[in-house]
C-alpha cells in the first residue's frame, strides 16, 4: 500500500508529534526519592528471640495501660473541674489509646501463640505491630498532657456598656458637611520661569 506524499507528511508529523509529547512528558517527571526506612524500636528488639519478644511486649502493655490510667485521672479531674474543652480534648486522647490498648493487646496474643509455635518471622511481625503501637499510645499520653482547658466563663446574661467619647463631634458622616473644606491649589514653579 502506497501512502500519497500528503498523506505521508502527515503520518510521520502525527508520529514525531506523538513520540515528541511522550519524551517531553518523561523529561518532565524527576524521579521520586525512595521513601524513608521507618525505624522501628532498636537492632536488639530485632534480634530477640520469640520469648525475649513476649516478655518485652509484656512490659509495653504495661506502660501503656499506665499511660491510660494517667488520662483517665486528668479525663475525671476535668469533669469534676466541669472544664469542657479540657474534656473533650482528654476524652478523645483517651479514645484513641484504648483503641492503641486493645490492638496491641490482640497483637500480644498473637505474639503469644507465634511463640508457642515457635514462628519466628510471625513473632518478629506482632512484636514489631507491638512496638508501634506502643509508641504512638506514648505520643498520644504526651499530647494528653498538653490539652489546654478554658478560662474560667461567667454564668448568667451577659449586659454591654457603650460609652462614647465627648470629644467626638455629633455628626452624621452621610451627609455632606455644611461648610465644604475648599483647599488653594498648590503653587507650582516651572523650570522655564
Amino acid at each position: 500500500m502506497r501512502l500519497s506524499r500528503k498523506g505521508g507528511a502527515v503520518a510521520i508529523g502525527a508520529a514525531v508529534a506523538v513520540v515528541g509529547s511522550l519524551l517531553g512528558v518523561a523529561a518532565a517527571q524527576t524521579p521520586t526519592p525512595p521513601a524513608p526506612t521507618p525505624e522501628v524500636g532498636t537492632q536488639q528488639d530485632v534480634n530477640l528471640s520469640p520469648i525475649q519478644m513476649y516478655t518485652v511486649s509484656n512490659g509495653y502493655l504495661v506502660k501503656m495501660d499506665q499511660g491510660a490510667a494517667t488520662v483517665r485521672t486528668q479525663l475525671t479531674q476535668a469533669r469534676e473541674q466541669r472544664d469542657v474543652v479540657k474534656v473533650l480534648c482528654l476524652n478523645d486522647k483517651l479514645n484513641q489509646i484504648d483503641v492503641g490498648v486493645r490492638s496491641a493487646r490482640d497483637r500480644h496474643i498473637t505474639l503469644k501463640a507465634a511463640t508457642d509455635r515457635n514462628d519466628i518471622d510471625r513473632a518478629r511481625h506482632e512484636f514489631t505491630i507491638v512496638i508501634v503501637l506502643h509508641d504512638r499510645v506514648m505520643v498520644l499520653v504526651g499530647e494528653a498532657n498538653q490539652c489546654i482547658g478554658e478560662e474560667t466563663g461567667f454564668i448568667g446574661d451577659s449586659k454591654v456598656t457603650v460609652s462614647i467619647d465627648p470629644s467626638i463631634p455629633d455628626l452624621d458622616p452621610s451627609l455632606p458637611p455644611d461648610e465644604p473644606f475648599l483647599s488653594d491649589p498648590p503653587v507650582l514653579s516651572s523650570p522655564t520661569q
